[in-house]
């Protein structure tokens, strides 16, 4: 199987073509050789792929017959990369939350969204009609009588 519909079929990459085009920058690789889309992938190869600034390295299994759910890829691939690189990934993580918390300084567009979202979910669910909430019908037959 090619090495970017394997990418694609073991869920590491969205799009084949998003496969493809981390293919054609250079950040895939089996040893210490850098692959062309076209390059075939064998069981035992280890594949490094750099993403995220981080560099995965992954053994492949076996060869899936297409794209296969979340749950079988452990089936197929087995996760050889690192400790430490998974620890500079923390650190990222760590360094962005420090950076602004959750709450501090201007919203960000999903806080905005879940803002707006609320307040419509609010107001909708507060809205009474002014006229039925004092029991007024339009009528002036009570202040007749």
């Amino acid at each position: 199987m090619r090495i970017d519909k394997f990418l694609w079929s073991i869920r590491f990459y969205k799009t084949r073509s998003v496969s493809a085009d981390e293919i054609k920058k250079n950040r895939v690789s089996i040893g210490s050789s850098t692959v062309k889309s076209s390059k075939e992938v064998k069981e035992g190869d280890v594949i490094k792929i750099r993403k995220n600034q981080i560099e995965y390295k992954i053994k492949v299994l076996q060869i899936p017959k297409s794209r296969i759910g979340a749950k079988l890829v452990s089936l197929h691939i087995k996760d050889v990369t690192d400790k430490d690189q998974y620890e500079i990934l923390m650190m990222r993580k760590m360094s962005q939350e420090y950076y602004r918390n959750r709450g501090e300084g201007r919203p960000t567009k999903k806080d905005r969204r879940e803002m707006d979202d609320y307040v419509e979910n609010d107001v909708t669910a507060d809205f009474t009609d002014w006229d039925d909430f004092f029991g007024e019908d339009g009528s002036d037959s009570e202040t007749n009588e």
